[in-house]
């Protein structure tokens, strides 16, 4: 019990002689120090907020108005046109100072109205400029005349040393397309997939739809547009993820890989203190808004950093009717999890972060505690990877009073949840494939019992040194936890590092208070609700079937200079692999950003299109090459279209939904709506690009590149992809799909995208050397 004692600042007993009061001095100091950093928060943050509210100006342009102005009355000028002697007049204490004085303070009063007006208009001018979106039509390498006084107008307001949040305030609203538009590019969407009678049926619905209810959901959302920051994200947040009442472990949580060829120490404990130091470094800089705004690639064009906000210290909360996502503004320790036990571990002494090395030898105590786990304690986390309902019920019943109550507060509450697991995973062994395949499944689901799936992040130190996480879904989308992901994996091996023995480097403060062990008082009924939950989500991890693999034959370089978006070609191969392997097409789900507006999160990309099926029957039908090539540059231009006006906010799907959406709240039913919305996706993809280019060297340490990550599939009996392009020369992928279709399988279909997408370079560029056997057992011997 010495940890509690620790978290006592006083103590008190009543003698014969009175009360005897005793004060420890390390408590007090403590809270002073954590109220200290709490108060030096809360002034950075008013810092930045005051920055981030006058962007594009600067705090300082505030006086340079003033001294502007009063310069001029010096010279006997009124640049207000009378409206400071107006200001002078209804002084309200123009009593009590001079003439002069208050000539001084009419003017200092208009200058600040003048300095606000000028952030207002050069605020609406940038917002005005970001709506700008067709340079992205352009074609690569011909800017317009137009396009270039766009980008020199956007260089211009955009100001100088942006914080994180500074374009909130100027990023421009998703528009909301034209009914018509959006029934058009569905039913074109939908054409290769249906018989003409379906497709008739299908258009005589959605005009039925375009000319009666559309137009009057239309209006609704319209008037939603106009009053909220984006009138799909919180729906979406709410009636796509918080509300699902299944698991949320492998239909909803994804994860993120190591290196792949580089272990940086193979002690636990030590990779755990360098990984957990590099979280804090990171949320150091996002509380300071240091880290750079992120933009499209290539452009200055910045995208919406509004999810960034509840990166921390973030729980999903279980409710019976739906869930909600729970943020809190600071969190000075993380939940540890390590055979069966739950720790507290604080990262923070003295109002300073702990080092890794301190870290490091902390990590170590709860590796080297030899306490069991209490009863019902060691497969708790089973209830977040159950059905939502039960774990409502049970957290309701079990969990709101007493010991239980403080100690899940403790979990939810903590800045991330960390897993030291005993497995070993990485690629190894003498199946590296095998292994990688392994490791993606382990930070899919664990155990289904060693993660808390509810938190924002889960890390994972596995046994070996190698690492990975496992991250919640409804609080933000995969390019925001893998901008973190990057910064962490470069920060351990690049900045951080180790000394010769593997350990972190730097010293140990001895003092320090030893992790503090969770308690709990868990009931006979609670644990076979435990037993329950565990017994669902078991069964949906062992039907998860699961391939990772990379492919080294050749990469974007290759691609590009055949003059093809490399993302169009993946998604191609994509749908060529999957016709190989079912003799079909199907709704294929791509997922494009929609961060150029506030508060964006995604759109879909229908991959699959007329072009696509069109380039594809050529192909397998034997048709000539020329006609084939052609039809596959065709297609390419097509996606990359649909890309383009996904982006911009021209998609199908967010519409459609909102428009449903809106639909129920009015209590009228749409058949055309229903059927859209119940359509399902055989085949989801995502691609997850690297960020933050400038932080890996792919040229002098190829070695340090990350396997990307990936998530569940989406239907029973269709393929889930997620794709990575690593540097020049390297693709990853991710397949998923479930034991229990027989018509799937992971590891055939991965065979199929290997096979498409040298089909297609051999189409595309045939002087180029078709990989020899010795290269191909060179790959495989390489997986």
């Amino acid at each position: 019990m010495a940890e509690a004692h620790q978290a006592v600042a006083f103590q008190f007993t009543v003698t014969p002689e009175g009360i005897d009061l005793q004060l420890s001095h390390q408590a007090l100091t403590e809270i002073y120090l954590s109220g200290l950093r709490s108060w030096k928060k809360k002034l950075i943050r008013l810092k930045n907020g005051v920055i981030t509210g006058v962007y594009p100006a600067s705090p300082s342009s505030w006086l340079f108005v003033v001294i502007a102005i009063l310069a001029t009355m010096y010279m006997r000028s009124d640049p207000s046109m009378g409206l400071i002697a107006k200001i002078q007049e209804h002084l309200p204490v123009s009593q009590s100072l001079s003439a002069q004085c208050q000539t001084v303070v009419s003017a200092v009063l208009f200058s600040t109205l003048l300095w606000f007006s000028l952030i207002f208009t050069m605020r609406m001018c940038l917002k005005q400029l970001l709506s700008y979106h067709r340079w992205m039509f352009e074609q690569r390498g011909k800017m317009s005349n137009t396009t270039k006084v766009w980008v020199a107008l956007v260089r211009i307001f955009s100001g100088r040393q942006p914080l994180l949040y500074s374009y909130q305030g100027s990023l421009p609203n998703q528009p909301v397309p034209a009914v018509k538009d959006t029934v058009k590019r569905y039913l074109e969407s939908v054409r290769p997939l249906t018989t003409p009678d379906e497709f008739e049926r299908m258009a005589s619905l959605a005009t039925q739809f375009e000319s009666s209810l559309g137009n009057r959901l239309q209006w609704y959302l319209k008037l939603k547009a106009l009053w909220a920051s984006n009138y799909v994200s919180d729906w979406w947040e709410e009636y796509i993820y918080l509300r699902g009442r299944s698991p949320i472990m492998v239909n909803s949580n994804y994860y993120g890989m190591d290196f792949l060829y580089v272990t940086p120490t193979p002690i636990q404990a030590a990779r755990a203190g360098n990984t957990l130091h590099a979280f804090l470094m990171y949320r150091r800089k996002l509380n300071r808004e240091e880290l750079k705004p992120s933009r499209v690639p290539g452009t200055v064009i910045p995208l919406c950093a509004a999810q960034c906000e509840r990166m921390f210290n973030t729980t999903r909360t279980p409710g019976e009717e739906t869930d909600t996502v729970q943020h809190w503004q600071d969190s000075d320790y993380v939940a540890v999890y390590h055979r069966g036990r739950y720790f507290r571990l604080r990262m923070y002494s003295s109002s300073r972060p702990l080092s890794p090395r301190e870290i490091e030898s902390q990590l170590q105590r709860i590796l080297d505690d030899p306490s069991p786990p209490s009863p019902g304690e060691e497969k708790l986390g089973a209830l977040t990877a159950g059905d939502r309902i039960p774990w409502a019920k049970a957290r309701k019943e079990y969990f709101s009073l007493g010991v239980n109550k403080r100690s899940l507060d403790c979990i939810e509450k903590a800045a991330f949840f960390v897993t030291l697991d005993d497995d070993k995973q990485g690629m190894m062994g003498e199946d590296p494939a095998a292994s990688l395949d392994r490791y993606a499944k382990s930070l899919l689901h664990g155990k289904c019992y060693d993660r808390w799936f509810d938190k924002s992040f889960s890390v994972v130190i596995y046994k070996n040194g190698k690492i990975g996480l496992n991250a919640e879904h409804s609080w933000a989308d995969a390019p925001v936890v893998a901008h973190l992901w990057e910064y962490v994996l470069a920060t351990d091996s690049f900045q951080l590092g180790y000394n010769e023995e593997g350990h972190c480097k730097g010293e140990v403060d001895a003092s320090l208070p030893r992790p503090q062990r969770l308690s709990w008082d868990i009931t006979p009924e609670c644990q076979e609700q435990i037993s329950q939950s565990l017994a669902v989500a078991q069964a949906l991890a062992d039907d998860v079937d699961f391939h990772v693999f990379s492919f080294r034959d050749f990469g974007k370089g290759m691609i590009k200079k055949c003059r093809i978006s490399p993302d169009a070609y993946i998604q191609l191969a994509l749908q060529l692999a999957y016709y190989r392997d079912r003799g079909m097409f199907c709704l294929t789900y791509e997922a494009s950003m929609t961060r150029l507006f506030r508060e964006g999160r995604t759109e879909t990309v229908r991959s699959c299109s007329n072009e696509s099926c069109a380039f594809i029957k050529a192909l397998e039908g034997g048709e000539g090459v020329e006609v084939c090539r052609r039809l596959l540059r065709q297609a390419s231009e097509k996606h990359q279209n649909l890309y383009k006006h996904a982006m911009t906010g021209a998609g199908i799907d967010r519409h459609l939904f909102c428009l449903y959406v809106v639909s129920k709240y009015l209590g009228v039913d749409s058949p055309f709506l229903k059927e859209v919305l119940s359509e399902p996706w055989h085949l989801s993809t995502s691609q997850t690009p690297v960020q933050q280019v400038e932080l890996f060297d792919m040229v002098n340490h190829p070695e340090y590149v990350s396997c990307g990550g990936g998530f569940g599939p989406v239907a029973d009996d269709g393929y889930g992809v997620s794709y990575t392009i690593m540097g020049e020369n390297m693709m990853n992928f991710h397949i998923s799909c479930k034991h229990s279709c027989s018509q799937t399988s992971s590891h055939k279909y991965g065979g199929q995208i290997r096979q498409a997408l040298r089909d297609m370079l051999q189409l595309l560029c045939p002087d180029q050397r078709e990989p020899s056997r010795t290269d191909q057992s060179q790959t495989k011997k390489d997986l």
